[in-house]
Order: structure tokens, then sequence, then C-alpha cells
């Protein structure tokens, strides 16, 4: 009898240790290389309306900066900068890569309780796994070009991947070459992915192609591409490779597994800075 006793104390405490908002993740299929079938993408909607228990939304908010958030109200940043419109909120993380200013920021808000910074520093890379609950952020390195292209810095740049409501979304940040065999493995299954597509200063459309055939994520979402001309070449190469195009006009959707498109397709967000 004491022995339940304790066991029902000590479950009681876990719980109240547990943050309010906190939510079970729902588990992901990362490392399983299995297809999973589905349908179209949801609707696009307010960046602080509920969505269901099974969804994530996705906003892009400039640049490289996507914002992800959970049912739960959790939300995470990407290539954070630090503006993201005048709305009264703190990311619960943000993650930074800081092969250029546009892609980081030297004075995050003291407030926002998650900052992972995605380059290497003194000490050698920084490996991340964090357990938010309802949501997992780790990273894979990759190098970077600098001296004018004509050196390579080390482990300057994290693939940020969040897996979330059983979905597996990589942030490909300032990739600078196609990942080797490691990284694609260390990456695993990607479900979505935004990727930089200015043409040029990350990486030439051919790789990039070459990468997001390779990685055959559901959705692509192409960021960093610095002009309509460039993003338009980028489509028209991802449709030649045999992805479908959606354009639907907003800067955001929400996903689930059920709700992927089941031909891999490119979805073109147009990027909007928070507003209440």
């Amino acid at each position: 009898m004491l022995r339940l006793v304790l066991a029902l104390v000590a479950s009681a405490l876990v719980s109240l240790a547990a943050p309010a908002a906190a939510q079970d993740r729902i588990p992901s299929h990362c490392v399983a290389l299995s297809q999973v079938p589905g349908v179209q993408y949801l609707h696009r909607a307010s960046w602080a309306e509920p969505i269901a228990s099974d969804t994530v939304r996705i906003g892009y908010v400039d640049h490289a900066m996507f914002y992800l958030r959970t049912p739960g109200g959790l939300t995470a940043m990407t290539d954070f900068t630090g503006f993201f419109g005048n709305v009264d909120l703190i990311p619960d993380v943000v993650t930074m890569n800081n092969a250029h200013s546009t892609h980081w920021t030297a004075f995050p808000d003291p407030a926002i309780p998650h900052v992972l910074e995605g380059w290497a520093d003194a000490d050698g890379p920084r490996d991340h796994s964090l357990d938010l609950g309802e949501m997992l952020v780790r990273n894979v390195h990759t190098d970077v070009r600098s001296g004018g292209g004509l050196q390579v810095r080390e482990n300057g740049n994290s693939i940020f991947v969040f897996e979330v409501a059983g979905l597996c979304i990589g942030h490909l940040g300032h990739l600078h070459h196609e990942p080797d065999a490691a990284q694609y493995a260390a990456l695993g299954r990607v479900d979505v992915v935004m990727v930089a597509v200015d043409g040029g200063l990350t990486l030439d459309h051919d790789t990039v192609v070459r990468i997001m055939e390779r990685l055959r994520a559901s959705v692509v979402i192409p960021m960093h591409w610095f002009g309509r001309g460039t993003l338009d070449r980028f489509v028209v190469r991802m449709e030649e490779a045999g992805f479908a195009v959606e354009r639907p006009g907003g800067s955001d959707l929400v996903l689930s597994l059920t709700s992927l498109p089941a031909q891999p397709t490119v979805i073109v967000l147009e990027p909007a800075l928070l507003s209440d």
C-alpha cells in the first residue's frame, strides 16, 4: 500500500513540473524511409488562430525566417533576425545561422527561453537536441564559403529539423554545398523543407533541384529568392523535375501527416511580417 501511495505522489509531482501548455509530441518518422500517403494541404489562417491537435502552422515571415506554431501554442522561429512584426509574441525557441547578418542577431530578446546558434564556436560544432514536448528541435552541421568564396568555414551553418505533429520539417539555412552521405543520413526523412533558391549566393538551381530530388519531401517551400525572376526560374526547374506547384497567395499554411500532397509539391508562400 505504501509503495502505491509513493508512486501516485511521484506521478503527481511529475505532472505539476510539466509546463501547463505542454502536450505530448506525436511520434515522427524522420528516420524512416516509408512513403506517407496524403491529400492536399489545409487552408491558411491567422498565425495565432488555434489549430487541430495533429497539425502545425508554418508561416513565411521574411528572407529565411519562418515561424512554426503548434496546437499547444509553442512557437519556433528560424534564421531569426530579431524583428518579425509588431505583435506581442516571445518565441519559445529561435534558431540562427551566421553566414550573413540577415540570418541571425547578436542581440536576441533575453526573454526567449531557447536561442540555438547553428554555427561552430571555439569549442567546436554546437549540437542541439531540444525537446519541448510537442516539438523536438535538432540540427545537422554543414560548411559555408567565406573569404569571397575562396575559403571554407567548417560547420558555419546548421540544417535545423523540427519534429512536430508527426512531421519532419527541415530548414536548410544558408546551405552552401550538397550534403554528403553522412549529413543526408543524419538529416533522415524530411516531409517539409524550406530551401534557399537565390540561384548562386547559396547554391545554383541545378544543385538545389538535385538535393530536392534526393530528399523527396512532400512540400518544398522556397525562400531567400531576392526577386520574382529568380523564384520563377527555380519553380520552372522544379516542374521540369516532376514536382507540382501551388501558389496559394498567402504567407502561411497548416499541415498534418494526412494532409500532405500525394505528389511532391512546391508551395510558394508570400513573406509577411506578423500582425494582430
